[in-house]
């Protein structure tokens, strides 16, 4: 079964780190399905934008781990998680978040 736009892109991640990247280098940084590879992720990303069609240069991805989390005596993992740095090509303007609402 394919996954649909929203199920592989989750969220946008916005930091002070991901706004730079956006304003510098045109680079959108999105908290994705752990399952998903990097063509699923242009797909998705294609098809939440629809003006970025054929406009997107290289999908980059780093996988995390869960940090541990305790509560008093009992400890918890948060789960695993995956990072997508989705690069635009040059003279792309780059699309603000709240655009696609």
């Amino acid at each position: 079964m394919k996954k649909t736009g929203h199920q592989i892109l989750r969220k946008p991640i916005i930091t002070e780190k991901s706004v730079d990247l956006k304003d510098a280098a045109r680079t959108l940084c999105f908290h994705v399905d752990r399952d998903a590879n990097k063509n699923e992720i242009r797909e998705a990303v294609e098809e939440m934008f629809v003006e970025l069609r054929d406009k997107i240069e290289s999908v980059h991805t780093a996988s995390f781990r869960g940090k541990v989390r305790r509560r008093g005596w009992t400890s918890g993992r948060r789960p695993d998680w995956k990072k997508a740095y989705v690069k635009l090509k040059e003279g792309t303007r780059v699309p603000e978040y709240a655009e696609t609402v």
